[in-house]
Order: structure tokens, then sequence, then C-alpha cells
């Protein structure tokens, strides 16, 4: 069990839950066998976050190049989706948890929209973890539509463009700036997620396939987090300013 001050970090942790095709294919599974254990791996992190001090979590579930996959996978992702809200509806009111869904929607189908939209009024009373799907998403997209509505007249901000990135509809401003991004199956690239919201968060890449990503791993993947000093451009707390000034004299 964490201690109550983790319990109260209140932190932003983003993951793209990669490997759940590789994961099948190795057990001489269909693929669709993996991206239902991934759904139940995803039962689990959303279970264990609150506790772990993460206050907002975003999940990578689909991304808009995954349109150029097989139409009957993308089919029954489509549905694992549907059933996903359906099921996990109730024990979001039940443990105070908040869902939202990120990413365009006009080329989902009419009944998942319904059903992301009916789960997203459910849940909006939940205070103790915001779980955002990640869904039809594109980072580049998001920026190129906030900026077409930051050109409309709005007063030159970075803050104000930045809320109109990282919104989720019908939000009055945007999640927080992603602290920690986890990502699962071995690759190393943020492929067009949160790119924004990401500037200044740590990257943690693990080659577990996303099936097998346990609470336990999550905790570890947080307790590296806090080793990390996060600088955000400035001086780490070893640095003195004599010591500066000696690699100054010395050119380095």
């Amino acid at each position: 069990m964490q201690s109550s001050l983790q319990a109260q970090e209140g932190l932003h942790v983003a993951i793209i839950m990669d490997g759940n095709g590789r994961w099948a294919t190795w057990r001489g599974l269909p693929r669709s066998a993996g991206h239902r254990a991934g759904v139940v791996a995803a039962r689990r992190i959303v279970e264990s976050a609150p506790d772990l001090g993460i206050a907002t979590l975003t999940l990578f579930a689909f991304s808009s190049d995954n349109w150029r996959r097989p139409v009957e996978e993308v089919d029954g992702l489509m549905w694992l989706l549907r059933a996903y809200l359906r099921a996990e509806k109730q024990r979001f009111i039940d443990s105070g948890a908040r869902l939202s869904v990120i990413g365009r929607r006009d080329r989902l189908s009419a009944r998942l929209r319904h059903e992301i939209e009916h789960t997203e009024r459910a849940t909006a009373a939940g205070r103790r973890l915001h779980v955002r799907i990640a869904l039809d998403y594109s980072s580049r997209e998001a920026i190129a539509r906030a900026a077409v509505r930051f050109a409309a007249g709005l007063a030159p901000s970075l803050d104000i463009l930045g809320r109109l990135i990282s919104q989720s509809r019908g939000e009055d401003r945007g999640a927080t700036e992603v602290d920690l991004l986890i990502r699962t199956g071995g690759e190393k690239r943020l492929s067009d997620f949160l790119l924004w919201e990401s500037a200044y968060a740590e990257l943690f890449f693990t080659d577990t396939m996303w099936p097998d990503f346990s609470p336990d791993q999550l905790q570890a993947a947080l307790t590296d987090f806090r080793r990390r000093e996060r600088r955000f451009g400035g001086l780490g707390r070893d640095v003195s300013v004599p010591a500066l000034a000696g690699l100054r004299a010395e050119g380095r």
C-alpha cells in the first residue's frame, strides 16, 4: 500500500498500450485474443491507479493511423471498446472515477458515439480518478485543430492553446501536462501521442507486452519516476553556481 503522500500526488500518467497483437501471436492465438487480454489489463491498471498517486490516466486505445489495419481487426476493436464502456460504467461510478474520450468521433459508429456520450455523462461527477481514452486520436491533428480555433481571435497565450489541444469534449479546460509517459511492448517512440502535453514528461519504456503489464510494474515505473530529477529547463539540485563558474573557467 502506498503512503498517503503518494496517494495525493495527483500525477498525470499516460500509457501507450502496445503489444496486444504480438502477445497473442506468440501464443498461437488470434490477434483479437490479445486485444481482449488488453482490456483486462486496462481494468487492473485503472483500479490500481488512485492508490499509486495517479489523478489522471490517459490510455492510447486507437490511433488515427490504426484505421489502416484490416477491417475485421478494426471492427473487433470498436466492438471491444463499446463492450468495455458498457461493462465498466457502473464500476467507474462506484469507485468515484470519471471517464472521457479524446480524439475524433465523426468516424466512429453511431452506437459507439452514443455509448461514449452516455458513459461520460454517467461518470461526470467522479473525482477520485480521471481516465481519458484516446480513440481515433492523433496529437498532430489535435494541435492543428486547436491552432485553427486559436487563430480565430483568441488572445495569444500558450496556456490557452495548450488547453484547446488537450481538452476533452465538454470541458472548459484541458488535462494537466503529462508527468510520466509509459510505453509497453518494447518500442521506443511516441507514435503521435500527446506530443504537446508530454513536452516535459519523463519517459519509461518496457519490453512487457500490454496484456502482461501489472499494477506492480506500474508501481515500479512510478518508483523509477520518483527517483528522477525534473528540471524543466532549470538547473539541477547538484549544480551550484561556483561549480558552473569553474566549468566556464576550464573552457568546458
